[in-house]
């Protein structure tokens, strides 16, 4: 696990007795300033940020062990399992 500063414990303390409501609200700005970083950049900087998120993620997988690999995959399998269960649930219910 990575070393936690001064300032991530301070981040992670205040999150424990956040109410909902604050949870809420900060959620919400973080969403907001997302949206308003992508209506301003162009598809040349999408590009090039999403070339370079794929990097790190071609980067781990190189680096990860073969029972890190395999757990990652069992999680993916289990995941698209509960999408498909959920998915006939809803059908059920319409």
């Amino acid at each position: 696990m990575l070393p936690v500063d001064g300032r991530q414990l301070e981040k992670r303390e205040r999150r424990v007795v956040e109410t909902e409501e604050e949870r809420s609200r900060r959620l919400s700005t973080i969403a907001q300033r997302w949206q308003e970083r992508g209506a301003e950049e162009t598809e040349e900087q999408r590009n090039c940020r999403l070339a370079v998120m794929g990097q790190g993620s071609q980067q781990g997988r190189a680096e990860e062990t073969e029972e890190q690999r395999n757990i990652r995959l069992v999680i993916m399998a289990q995941r698209g399992q509960e999408r498909r269960a959920e998915g006939t649930n809803e059908q059920r219910n319409s």
